[in-house]
């Protein structure tokens, strides 16, 4: 469950409690308009491309791998984002270094709006410039299909959030997540 600031009280927290629930994590919903962007550098080593379709399973593969989820997880990864390939509002992207596969990102786009759904960086390639190189690629979509907004989220503090406040965008709000103790 996620709770935003401005939808939550001390009633509504103490409620939650009572019936097993708890704050588990904090998640910050970013944005920015298009004239406010930023070009970050990008290492040239890094290449950024559209996702072929064949390619699903290695999405899953390196979506899992980079968000550390277990690795039964990754053919369903594939089934859940390749029914969407062929749908014109959503964007997969891979990343290489070196032409190994590093990592993957996902964007929506939809009545002039965006948003930037989801990137994961394979561990091995961390600290290289692959996931800011999957934003700035997405944030260029964005702005070649004339989007107004653009949109994201990323765990609050993480990288993924400070990669994104590098490239322009800022922090609309941060929402407390919550989850309930099945013990």
């Amino acid at each position: 469950m996620e709770l935003t600031p401005s939808y939550s009280s001390a009633a509504l927290m103490k409620f939650l409690h009572s019936k097993g629930f708890y704050q588990c994590d904090f998640h910050t919903t970013m944005y920015a308009v298009p004239s406010v962007l930023t070009d970050c550098p990008i290492n040239p080593a890094i290449e950024i491309r559209r996702l072929k379709k064949h390619e699903f399973n290695l999405f899953g593969e390196i979506y899992t791998k980079g968000f550390g989820l277990p690795d039964f997880l990754k053919s369903g990864v594939a089934e859940n984002n390749v029914i969407l390939y062929e749908n014109n509002y959503w964007r997969f992207y891979l990343a290489s270094v070196g032409n190994e596969p590093a990592g993957i990102a996902v964007l929506f786009m939809k009545d002039g709006f965006a948003s930037l759904a989801a990137a994961a960086t394979l561990p091995e390639f961390r600290a290289k410039g692959v996931h800011s190189a999957l934003i700035q690629a997405r944030i260029y979509q964005a702005i070649t299909d004339q989007c107004k907004l653009i949109t994201g989220q990323a765990k609050f503090g993480s990288v993924s959030q400070n990669n994104m406040e590098k490239s322009g965008l800022k922090i609309a709000y941060t929402k407390a997540i919550w989850i309930r103790d099945h013990i």
